[in-house]
C-alpha cells in the first residue's frame, strides 16, 4: 500500500524561527497536527547552533527579527549547510523582497497575514521542488575520442554522415557541406581536417557572407603593397596562409559573383595571383565549402556559377537538422552542458527528467546552435545545481502535435488508440530506437513493449 501524504509528512523535520514566542507555539501546534515533526526557536543564534548538530528538512524563518534579519540568518544557515531548504515569512511582503529572497537562496516565501493552508502549500511545494531537483539525468564525462561536441552520432543519419566524412578525409578533394543554419557544418569541416593527412597543417575558416565586397579578393588571394589606397603592406591571403592545411569557405553561396571566376581558377590551377601582383603563387590547400541555402536554388537564381558549383561539389555531405536526429539529443545535451560548465566556471550535476522530456519534444528550429545557446543560458542563470524546466528559455509549454490530436478526434479514437498512435509517432521520430522512445515517453522499455503488444 502506498504511503499517504500524512505518513510522508511525519518523516519531515521542521524548524520554526520567530522572535515572537506566541507565533512559534501556534505554528508548532498546527503543523504538528498536519503530521510534521516540529521544533521552534525564538533566538536565531540558538537556531544556528541546533542546525550544526541536528537535521531539519526545512527551516521556516521570519524575516524581521532583533539582532539578525531573516535574509542574514538564511546566509548563515547556507554557510553551514549549503543545501538546507529555507522558507521565509514576512509581514513586509513585496515582489522585490520575494525576488531578493529567492536570489539569496530561499526555496519560497509567504507573506503575513497568511492562512495555514497558504503555509502548508508552500511547505509541500518546497519538498516537491526538492524532489524534482533530485530526479535528474546525471552529466557524465564525455568521450575524449569524440572529435566535437556537435558531432554526436547516436542516430543512424549522423552515423552515416560521419562514416562518409571519414572517407572524405582520406581523399584530398573538395567537399561541399549543406544543411540548415546551426547543424554543425563548421564542426564537420574541422572533423574532416583533423582526420585527414593535412591534420598537422592550419585550419582556416572564413565566412563569405561576412566579408565586405571590397575586401573579399584581397582576403582570399592576397594583395601587394600599393595596389590600392588602403593597401599599406603585402598580405598573403588565406589561400597561401592555409598552405599544407584546409581552408573552410562558409556560406559559399554568398560569395560575390565577380569573385567566383577567380576562385574557380584557383581551384583548377592551384595558383593565386594577389591583387596588384605580376606573377602567381602556388597553393597547397584543401577546400571545404558550406552553405545553409538550398544550393540548387542559388544556381537557378544566378547567385552561384554552375562551373564553380561542380568544382566544389566533388564530395557532398548533407547534414540533417536536429529534429531528424533526436537520438543524438541526450549525448548532445551532456556534451553541451559540460562545455557550458567549463566556459562559465559553474558546477551543474545534471538536468531534470522533466526538462529532458521537453528537450526531446521540442523541434529545435535553430538546431545544435540553438540547443547550445539554450543550455549555456540555463547554466548561467540556474539558481541550483541542476537544470530544471523553468531554466529553459523556450519551455513555456510542452509542444502539442495538433495533427495527431485532430486525426484522433476526427476518427473518434479511444484514449487507448490515441496512446498507441502517439507511441508509434515517437518510434517513427526516433527511427525505431525503443530505448530513446521510452525515454521520451517517460516509461521503461518493458512498458513500451506491453503497450505495443510486442512480446519482445
Amino acid at each position: 500500500m502506498a504511503p499517504t501524504n500524512q505518513t510522508m509528512q511525519r518523516n519531515k523535520q521542521l524548524l520554526i524561527i520567530d522572535d515572537d514566542s506566541n507565533v512559534v507555539e501556534y505554528l508548532v501546534e498546527v503543523l504538528a497536527a498536519s503530521g510534521y515533526r516540529i521544533s521552534g526557536e525564538i533566538d536565531p543564534q540558538s537556531a544556528l547552533r541546533r542546525l550544526e548538530t541536528e537535521h531539519f528538512d526545512l527551516v521556516i524563518s521570519d524575516v524581521e527579527m532583533p539582532g539578525m534579519r531573516g535574509l542574514d540568518l538564511m546566509s548563515a544557515i547556507h554557510a553551514r549547510k549549503p543545501g538546507q531548504l529555507v522558507l521565509l515569512i514576512t509581514a513586509f511582503g513585496s515582489i522585490d523582497l520575494g525576488v531578493r529572497s529567492l536570489q539569496a537562496g530561499a526555496c519560497g516565501f509567504v507573506t503575513k497575514p497568511f492562512s495555514i493552508n497558504d503555509l502548508t502549500s508552500a511547505i509541500e511545494r518546497a519538498f516537491r521542488d526538492r524532489q524534482m531537483r533530485r530526479e535528474v539525468v546525471r552529466i557524465t564525462t564525455p568521450d575524449e575520442k569524440l572529435a566535437s561536441r556537435e558531432l554526436v552520432a547516436e542516430s543512424q543519419k549522423m552515423q552515416k554522415i560521419l562514416q562518409l566524412a571519414n572517407r572524405a578525409a582520406r581523399i584530398d578533394l573538395p567537399v561541399l557541406l549543406t544543411g540548415e543554419s546551426g547543424v554543425g557544418k563548421g564542426a564537420l569541416a574541422r572533423f574532416i581536417h583533423d582526420h585527414s593527412s593535412r591534420c598537422d597543417g592550419p585550419f582556416l575558416q572564413v565566412n563569405c557572407a561576412a566579408l565586405p565586397f571590397t575586401l573579399v579578393e584581397s582576403e582570399l588571394f592576397g594583395v601587394r603593397k600599393g595596389a590600392y589606397t588602403d593597401a599599406k603592406e603585402n598580405r598573403l591571403g588565406l589561400f597561401v596562409e592555409a598552405k599544407g592545411g584546409t581552408l573552410f569557405l562558409d556560406e559559399i553561396a554568398e560569395m560575390p559573383l565577380a569573385i567566383q571566376p577567380k576562385l574557380l581558377q584557383v581551384l583548377e590551377t592551384g595558383k593565386v595571383r594577389p591583387v596588384g601582383a605580376g606573377s602567381e603563387i602556388a597553393t597547397d590547400v584543401r577546400i571545404i565549402a558550406a552553405t545553409n541555402q538550398p544550393i540548387e536554388k542559388a544556381l537557378q537564381n544566378g547567385l552561384m556559377r554552375s562551373d564553380l558549383y561542380y568544382r566544389l561539389n566533388v564530395i557532398r555531405l548533407d547534414i540533417p537538422p536536429l529534429r531528424e536526429r533526436s537520438a543524438d539529443l541526450d549525448q548532445l545535451v551532456n556534451h553541451l552542458l559540460q562545455s557550458a560548465q567549463t566556459k562559465l566556471k559553474r558546477q551543474i550535476h545534471g538536468i531534470s527528467i522533466e526538462a529532458m522530456r521537453w528537450i526531446r519534444a521540442y523541434s529545435w528550429p535553430g538546431n545544435v546552435r540553438e540547443l547550445a545557446n539554450t543550455l549555456e543560458r540555463a547554466v548561467a542563470l540556474a539558481e541550483h545545481d541542476s537544470i530544471l524546466l523553468e531554466d529553459l528559455a523556450q519551455a513555456t509549454q510542452l509542444p502539442i502535435d495538433d495533427s495527431l490530436l485532430t486525426k484522433a478526434a476526427n476518427q473518434a479514437m479511444t484514449l487507448a488508440e490515441l496512446e498507441v498512435a502517439y507511441i508509434r509517432r515517437i518510434l517513427e521520430m526516433t527511427q525505431d530506437n525503443k530505448v530513446q522512445a521510452a525515454k521520451i515517453l517517460g516509461i521503461d522499455r518493458g512498458t513500451l513493449y506491453r503497450k505495443l503488444g510486442d512480446p519482445n
